[in-house]
């Protein structure tokens, strides 16, 4: 039942990581209109006026320690947004998405290194199929770092570290018995989305979309790419580990780097396309319960 309710939850990662791989396209259309804190504060707000309005019988009861981290996991996000919505500027769009995937090595090392926890085997060796990927998909054809984006990629890497984080924090937060996961999803975006819009109104000239497409762009951010993401993530999350899921997020510049052959006409190179087709293999090898599989192995000799 377990493995299932895993299955199950991994599933919908799965469909939050696809929403995210088409953020990346979306996000460079709504920043030729507005800068990052005006976005993100679009995006965050609006994912959350609509995920309350909804359902406002169930989180009108929130309690102070589901408040205490939304509020963490916000600042967190606000990190992460940060890195994004601007290497999103200064990188390209599949390089943004491949860089941000870095979370699924920095998960592990984390939750090792801060949290004592030590991770399974399969989980390690999915970690390293996929850094093996990513190394594959974003470093140039003779293997050295592309300069010319690398204030881009650093903001991205940065993205990925602050996302590891915010997963740890999650996972410690659904844990506790008086956190409601549905209630941490929805105000977690209220306070990422406050703190977006106090950093444009200081940095920036806030404003709203000005044009038909940028307007659907962003109100898909808002609805689909945010508050039904960013309220299933902790709801999912109750029934698989944060490495589980820093893995599956893994997928994200894959479905970016999709979107971006298919609207903005990025095409990669077959050594990036290797490097897709292996971080695709690392999700699969974690799935896999070898043990099960050994026993039916042993069965069928016998």
């Amino acid at each position: 039942m377990k493995n299932q309710k895993q299955m199950q939850a991994d599933l919908m990662l799965i469909l939050v990581t696809l929403c995210w791989g088409v953020s990346y396209y979306l996000m460079d259309i709504s920043l030729g209109d507005m800068d990052p804190f005006t976005l993100n504060a679009h995006r965050f707000l609006g994912a959350f006026f609509i995920a309350s309005a909804i359902s406002w019988n169930k989180v009108k009861t929130i309690n102070r320690t589901t408040l205490k981290y939304s509020a963490l996991v916000g600042i967190a996000l606000v990190v992460v947004y940060i890195g994004a919505t601007f290497g999103v500027k200064y990188t390209s769009l599949s390089n943004s998405g491949f860089l941000c995937a870095m979370t699924v090595v920095f998960t592990p090392l984390i939750s090792r290194v801060v949290l004592k926890k030590k991770q399974d085997r399969k989980v390690v060796i999915a970690v390293l199929i996929c850094f093996i990927g990513i190394a594959l998909l974003t470093l140039k054809d003779d293997f050295s770092i592309n300069m010319g984006n690398l204030k881009g990629d650093l903001l991205c890497l940065m993205c990925a570290f602050a996302y590891a984080v915010d997963l740890l924090l999650t996972e410690k937060a659904v844990s506790h018995e008086e956190v409601d996961a549905y209630q941490l999803g929805v105000f977690q975006l209220g306070f990422t989305g406050v703190c977006n819009l106090v950093m444009a109104f200081v940095f920036e000239q806030p404003h709203f979309p000005t044009t038909p497409t940028v307007w659907g762009a962003v109100l898909f951010l808002a609805i689909f790419c945010t508050g039904v993401a960013f309220v299933v993530q902790p709801v999912a999350q109750q029934y698989t580990t944060a490495a589980h899921t820093g893995v599956i997020f893994a997928l994200e510049p894959v479905f970016a780097a999709v979107v971006a052959v298919i609207f903005a006409h990025e095409f990669l190179s077959p050594k990036s396309y290797f490097g897709a087709l292996l971080m695709v293999a690392s999700v699969i090898v974690m799935e896999i319960d070898f043990g099960s599989f050994k026993q039916k192995l042993k069965r069928i000799k016998g």
